[in-house]
Formats: structure tokens, C-alpha cells, sequence
């Protein structure tokens, strides 16, 4: 597996673009974008488990329940969320988007991200759909990526290269979010794109799978989004022997996935809102996958442990609390701690209990931009990973006028 450029058009046969069509007021701010494949693709998806989603969800669950897809037309700055007429909208968006490309209107994946309880006027994407259809180009995912931006500071996009079958086979993908992100599925809205040829039956394990030690181990704040969506849509291009059962075939073909859903999950997480860390915790040493990562999501998620990270301070008891009440059953005696980065490593607690250690050193590993928060349980081998990042001022100042 390698590592490559190309983003959400990696893939064979994918073209994606964005542009301003003036659903935000800044004109500098492209707020459309569109993926699209020349041939039909496999299509998967997770959701929020929010009970308020979004209508772009409602209607793109419906649109893929036959497994296929062959376009993504998503809005930024309006989430279409918790109004009289957002089915009806999202369900012309699809069809907008069909219009201009010549293809089924059930075959188009829609998707929101922004404010909820505003009405998403139509004209603005109508009017700019010809331009957008226009736009996309093989090399078009960097643009489809800033389009899909709300509060995020820079655009995430990854790709990487597998073989499958005898064949090269590119996954690719682009994510935004940056706040409202706590695990309870998605927590954003992320596209993949693939050239693989799979089942759709493997196609939807291998996302659940993913997103359950991926993007469902992210946290910034707490608040579970109510348009979180992740959907992979696989064409077929790359040739290979369609995957239909679990074998090296398809373990080759979730590595890869899990690979690009990772990379975008740290990206996500380092780009909290007011964010100036990214926080990996990683749990080791737990009776069970379950409770590694309970622990590194309650630990990721505390605060107080945040706010922590953000002002360098080696306050392992804030650790030590989010573990006692994460509700898994650990047994809190035997557990160590550590903070580690790019400047070093510092033990601050064994057993449960503090031990001697260098401030000055502290202060230089939590001075970095990447901080990892060891854990050991000593009771067993499982390992989990969870991902989020510290608590800022610029966080407060950010959501307090949000909306105006």
C-alpha cells in the first residue's frame, strides 16, 4: 500500500469539482460540489444516529437502497435540516444534479452541511448547476473538497493505492467538519471513492467496520451532528475479481479503506474547532476491542483533559477520572499513563497512582502540535485508538455567533 495523490478522484473513472453558487454570502467561498462516475457504482453509507437528521440523509437512504449510485452533489452553509420542505428540496437537488448529467435522479447521493433551521433556497444551485457539472475534471477532488468546508481551516483530502486481485486499486476520498463531531456514526460528511470491483454486501461491512474504529473514535466537542454521513461508492474500474466473501481479497480492500478513514479522522480531529493540538489516545492492555475503546473515547472526550492539552499542564488525574467514569469495567489499580510526542515520552502515573516526573520535560511534550495520551490497563490485549483534539478560547468565540 502506497500512499497518493488525487484525493476523491484517485479512482478510476472519477471527475469531481466545486464552485461559488451563492448559498454563502462570501463569493471568495466555493459552497457546491459534485463527484460523479462514468460508470455505476457500489454504494454503501453510515449515518448519524441522531433522531433530527438532516433530509439529505432521508433521501439519499433512499436513493442507494438498491446498492447503486453513480453521483454526489453536496451544498455547504446550509444543513437543510428541520424544515417543512427539506425532503422536497433535497429531492430536487438529486434531481438538479441528474438534469445535467444525464443519469437517473436515484442515482445521486445529496448531502447538506451548516446551519440548521434555515430554508435552503434552491435558485442558487440551479443556476450554478450547469458550471458545476462543467468544472469537474479528473484532478477536480482539492476543489470538491473546499466546497464541502464549513468551519474547517483547510481542506482534507487522502489517497492510497492497494492490490487487489492482481490489480491496482485506488481509494481515495475527502472529509469536512470541524465542530459538532462526537462518535454516534460518522460524525461529518466524508466521500470515498474506489475502483474495486465489490459485493455490495462486503462493500457495507467493510464500511461499518471502518467507521466503527475510525471515524466513530473522533470527538472535538461533544455533539453529535444531525447530517454526519459517510458513503463509498466503488466502480468497478480497476478490473479486478469482484470481492464477494471475506478473503485476502477483501481484507486487502479494508485495510486500504481504513487507511484513507484514519488519515482523515486525525485531519478532522487536528482541526477542531480553535483547535491547536491533535489528541491520539490510544488504550492498550483492555479485556475487550468494547472497552479499549470506551476508554479512549470517554478519555478524548473529557474537557477538562482538553483544556489541559491546550495549556501544556500534565493534569493526569484528568485522565485517570475520564477512565473511572467511562462506565467500562477496568480495574483502576493497574493502570499507567503517559504523554509522548514529537519532543519525547513522560510516565506520570502507575498503578493508579502518580509518580515522580520532570515538569520541564512535560511541558515540552505537551508543547506539540500531536500529543498521544498512553493508556495501559494490564488486563488483556486488546487496543483502541480514539482522536480528537484540546480546548480552546477560539472555540467558545467560534460557536457563540455561529448562526449570525
Amino acid at each position: 500500500m502506497k500512499t497518493i495523490d488525487g484525493g476523491v478522484t484517485a479512482a478510476q473513472g472519477f471527475v469531481a469539482g466545486g464552485v461559488h453558487c451563492g448559498i454563502r454570502k462570501n463569493k471568495s467561498k466555493p459552497d457546491l460540489a459534485m463527484i460523479y462516475s462514468e460508470r455505476p457504482c457500489t454504494t454503501a453509507a453510515v449515518y448519524t444516529t441522531n433522531l433530527v437528521k438532516g433530509a439529505p440523509i432521508l433521501v439519499t437512504r433512499e436513493n442507494i437502497q438498491n446498492g447503486i449510485a453513480r453521483a454526489v452533489i453536496c451544498n455547504s452553509g446550509n444543513a437543510n435540516t428541520c424544515n417543512a420542505d427539506g425532503v422536497e428540496k433535497a429531492r430536487k437537488m438529486c434531481e438538479i444534479a441528474a438534469g445535467v448529467l444525464k443519469i437517473d435522479p436515484q442515482d445521486v447521493v445529496v448531502a447538506s452541511t451548516g446551519v440548521i433551521g434555515q430554508v435552503l433556497p434552491l435558485e442558487p444551485i440551479e443556476g450554478a448547476a450547469q458550471e458545476l457539472a462543467d468544472s469537474m475534471t479528473p484532478d477536480g477532488s482539492g476543489r470538491a473538497a473546499n466546497a464541502i468546508m464549513t468551519t474547517d481551516t483547510f481542506a482534507k483530502e487522502v489517497a492510497v493505492e492497494i492490490e487487489v486481485g492482481g490489480k491496482t486499486v485506488h481509494i481515495g476520498g475527502i472529509a469536512k467538519g470541524s465542530g459538532m463531531i462526537h462518535p454516534n456514526m460518522a460524525t461529518m460528511l466524508c466521500f470515498i471513492t474506489s475502483d474495486c470491483a465489490i459485493a455490495h454486501a462486503m462493500l457495507q461491512k467493510a464500511v461499518k467496520d471502518v467507521a466503527d474504529d475510525t471515524f466513530n473514535m473522533v470527538t472535538v466537542d461533544g455533539d453529535t451532528s444531525t447530517n454526519d454521513t459517510f458513503v463509498v461508492m466503488a466502480n468497478g474500474a480497476a478490473g479486478n475479481p469482484e470481492i464477494s466473501q471475506e478473503d485476502d481479497d477483501y481484507n486487502a480492500f479494508t485495510a486500504g479503506l481504513e487507511t484513507v478513514a484514519r488519515k482523515l479522522s486525525k485531519m478532522l480531529a487536528g482541526d477542531g474547532e480553535g483547535a491547536t493540538k491533535l489528541l491520539v489516545c490510544r488504550v492498550s492492555g483492555a479485556d475487550s476491542v468494547d472497552t479499549a475503546r470506551t476508554c479512549a473515547r470517554s478519555v478524548i472526550a473529557s474537557d477538562l483533559t482538553k483544556a489541559a492539552m491546550f495549556g501544556a499542564d500534565a493534569n493526569w488525574g484528568r485522565v485517570l477520572c475520564a477512565l473511572g467514569y467511562s462506565g467500562a469495567d477496568i480495574d483502576v489499580d493497574k493502570i499507567d499513563v503517559s504523554f509522548q510526542s514529537a519532543a519525547g515520552r513522560v510516565d506520570v502515573c502507575q498503578n493508579g497512582r502518580g509518580i515522580d516526573f520532570s515538569e520541564e520535560l512535560a511541558a515540552k511534550v505537551l508543547g506539540e502540535k500531536e500529543i498521544g495520551i498512553l493508556v495501559e490497563l494490564h488486563g488483556g490485549s486488546a487496543i483502541a485508538e480514539a482522536y480528537g483534539c484540546d480546548l480552546t478560547y477560539d472555540y467558545v468565540k467560534i460557536n457563540g455567533d455561529y448562526r449570525t
